[in-house]
């Protein structure tokens, strides 16, 4: 291990320029293919997170919907009960032995039918919002299945596409990891944190018409001069992208 970092240390300046040239290039193929998948990626997994949100949403009507189709059974239940209780006043009715009795059977008559109507009312009231959690319910479903249909459509696009070019993305990244051990820990580190920072992923750029070319500012001829001997490592006053020479990106 020792005897490898001491290969990278002791490396030209030429050939780590060479070698952070290549790295560049393999991984501005990789960002290529990337791009060719586009917002696809992204678009699934927003799908994904929405149709997640969806299940949720009809499980958790389906669930209402249930407690109140419960509520109804339940009331028709206690009507029934109540019903049977009036039967059984009325039998009692027949065989009481005085006014007081028969008043006092009256008035549980009274009660039970009382809460026969409030059954019907409540029952009423359920059976409107059932028939609404349902119109609600369809509407979460068919959502869903809509959703879906979207998912299973932008997966498959992405399946091919990632099938056209996974093999091109494993070899170039294969590549990648061989290209930056030829480099020492710093320069790759440096080399990372500049492909992290700027919007195109380029950290190291040639010098095209004079210029740099990550933010296209201009060179002074001496300092392209220094770069062209690559006896040392140039950074862009501008950017902070490192300059190589144009040759270095030709094929």
């Amino acid at each position: 291990m020792a005897t490898k970092t001491k290969a990278k240390s002791s490396a030209t300046v030429a050939e780590r320029l060479d070698a952070l040239s290549n790295l560049q290039q393999i991984d501005s193929e990789i960002d290529r293919l990337l791009t060719i998948r586009g917002e696809l990626p992204l678009e699934v997994e927003d799908l994904e997170d929405e149709i997640q949100g969806l299940e949720k949403r009809v499980n958790k009507l389906t669930e209402e919907l249930n407690d109140i189709e419960k509520e109804i059974s339940d009331r028709k239940n206690e009507q029934k009960d109540a019903q049977a209780a009036i039967m059984s006043y009325k039998e009692k009715q027949n065989n009481v032995r005085n006014n007081r009795e028969f008043e006092s059977l009256e008035k549980e008559i009274e009660y039970q039918e009382l809460e026969i109507q409030l059954h019907e009312k409540k029952s009423k009231e359920a059976k409107a919002r059932l028939e609404n959690k349902k119109e609600v319910l369809d509407e979460a479903k068919e959502r869903l299945n809509v959703r879906q249909g979207d998912l299973d459509k932008k997966k498959s696009e992405l399946d091919e596409i990632v099938a056209e070019t996974e093999k091109d993305e494993e070899k170039l990244r294969k590549k990648s990891e061989k290209a930056k051990k030829k480099l020492d820990d710093h320069l790759q580190n440096a080399y990372e944190r500049l492909r992290t920072s700027a919007k195109n992923g380029l950290a190291v750029v040639p010098v095209d018409r004079d210029s740099c070319g990550g933010c296209f500012n201009r060179i002074p001829p001496q300092r392209q001069l220094d770069i062209v001997q690559k006896k040392k490592i140039i950074i862009c006053e501008h950017c902070g992208r490192i300059l190589v020479p144009a040759e270095n990106f030709e094929d």
